[in-house]
């Protein structure tokens, strides 16, 4: 990608960032960058649905886009995880009445209102008599009776339609299966081969998934670790601690829960991983009437609004976009939703509802202090100086009050900062000394909107400068208006 020209890029004014899935409606090079132009950030590739070859014209359709229009977008590739299914019936389906006894076993032969075989060896041995399965997003509730080597005898407690190839769901028990099947290590190795700047993990149970998905990763790419699996709960700071991100997966994760768990969850989460210093994105089903609707109900619009007062770093679109008959104008009412939130005068109680003390190192108290004296003072923005972005997370943890203008020599990070709360990332070349950081702060945060003549900017940076994680100098300075004539743009 080109370094920024003043003359490109898009500036958003809200602080959250909207990740949208792309798909047969929204592929196009065209209705990509429509999209950006609407509020997207970033968009996520989902590898369940499609080829590589329709895949890697995506992603090189998001690049040209991304070049085009000067600014940094990050691609996120969507690995499907294991999906556990029945297998086929006679006539293609069958109907379990309430209350009825049903078996699932190993017989290959189609199955019939009675029975139907379950192509999982694996989990005839881990199914203990009252645990649940939950058939077609729990259309269906079956509680199993007896389970033995060959079949597992259940009881219907909520009946009805049952068709081929239906997903189960097992939410009582850790299932024996890996994170990634033999097509997620082959989509893994596609979506590092294009050069996806994050990767989600779906069906994540415990830290091993996360362990093994990295070590796959060899040290390319971010990991977005997705909940949907309660098991995962009971490990969650392990995951997060292994993860680069988490994203709150709502769909499983509210078929195999009670309805009623899945907000306190939901906030549980984002304030775990807030704390961590990790992107979170809530998703699933934010706006899902706007798949055939131009407009949401107004339950959906609160549930935005909720994901934005809880301080999330962004939210997601899924089908909305991908398949939807309205997918710019789902992006725009999201945008909309966000920016009337920030704006609400009780926003920045809110956010910070969710404590986020720092951990005893200079990053982190210099972090802690660019959100207090923004707090403080009128300043236009924290300019922010990194190579692998983590300063940036720390800052952004804070939730400060003032934009950040993060300024990276590298393409990967100023990619991954697009889906970092608050952050309006630029490629940039590196500096070398205090003076050239200052001048050259002044400049960028002219060039792209952070302030005007007179206005007061906080900068932060490590010195020696290109150290990792050397975070150590913190400056206030004021704006001039002959910053930009100081030097020509191609300098930077």
């Amino acid at each position: 990608m080109a370094r920024n020209d003043p003359q490109k890029g898009i500036k958003r004014t809200r602080k959250i960032k909207i990740l949208a899935t792309l798909g047969p409606v929204s592929s196009s090079k065209e209705m990509i960058a429509r999209l950006l132009r609407a509020g997207v950030d970033a968009f996520r590739v989902n590898m369940s649905h499609g080829e590589h070859e329709i895949h890697a014209r995506t992603i090189s359709a998001i690049r040209a886009v991304e070049k085009e229009l000067g600014r940094p977008v990050a691609i996120l590739c969507d690995l499907q995880g294991p999906k556990l299914r029945v297998g086929k019936f006679r006539d293609g389906s069958a109907f379990i009445r309430h209350g009825a006894h049903f078996t699932l076993d190993r017989n290959p032969e189609p199955g019939d209102e009675t029975r139907v075989q379950l192509p999982h060896p694996e989990l005839f041995g881990i199914l203990q008599k009252g645990q649940r399965l939950l058939i077609d997003d729990g259309k269906l509730r079956l509680t199993v009776i007896r389970a033995e080597p060959d079949a597992i005898l259940c009881t219907a407690e909520v009946g009805g339609t049952i068709s081929d190839r239906k997903g189960v769901n097992i939410p009582d028990a850790v299932v024996p299966v890996p994170a990634l099947t033999e097509k997620d290590r082959r989509d893994l190795a596609f979506a590092i081969h294009e050069g996806a700047d994050w990767i989600g993990l779906s069906f994540v149970q415990r830290p091993e998934d996360v362990a093994e998905a990295r070590r796959l990763m060899g040290g390319y790419g971010a990991l977005m670790a997705k909940i949907e699996k309660p098991s995962a709960i009971d490990r969650l700071d392990e995951i997060i601690d292994l993860s680069d991100g988490v994203m709150v997966a709502r769909g499983d994760l509210g078929v195999e829960l009670n309805p009623e768990e899945v907000p306190p969850l939901q906030k549980r989460i984002i304030e775990k991983v807030r704390s961590a210093g990790k992107p979170v994105v809530v998703a699933t089903q934010m706006l899902e009437s706007m798949i055939e609707s131009p407009t949401p109900t107004r339950a959906e619009v609160s549930d935005v609004a909720n994901a934005v007062y809880d301080g999330a770093d962004a939210v997601m679109l899924s089908a909305e976009t991908a398949a939807g008959q309205w997918p710019v104008e789902a992006v725009t009412i999201m945008d909309r939703i966000a920016a009337k939130v920030e704006a609400d005068v009780t926003y920045r109680e809110r956010i910070h509802l969710a404590e986020t003390p720092p951990d005893a190192t200079t990053a982190d108290a210099l972090s802690e202090a660019c959100a207090s004296i923004a707090d403080t003072l009128p300043i236009a923005g924290i300019i922010i100086f990194t190579g692998s972005g983590i300063t940036a997370r720390r800052v952004a943890r804070e939730r400060p009050s003032a934009p950040m203008l993060v300024l990276t020599p590298s393409l990967r990070t100023a990619r991954r900062g697009a889906l970092l709360w608050g952050a309006h990332t630029v490629l940039t070349k590196d500096i070398g000394s205090f003076e050239e950081m200052i001048a050259k702060g002044k400049r960028m945060a002219l060039r792209h909107g952070f302030g005007e003549a007179g206005s007061r900017l906080i900068a932060l940076a490590g010195v020696p400068f290109g150290v990792p994680g050397s975070t150590n100098l913190l400056h206030v300075v004021t704006l001039a208006g002959n910053e930009l004539d100081k030097h020509d743009k191609s300098n930077d």
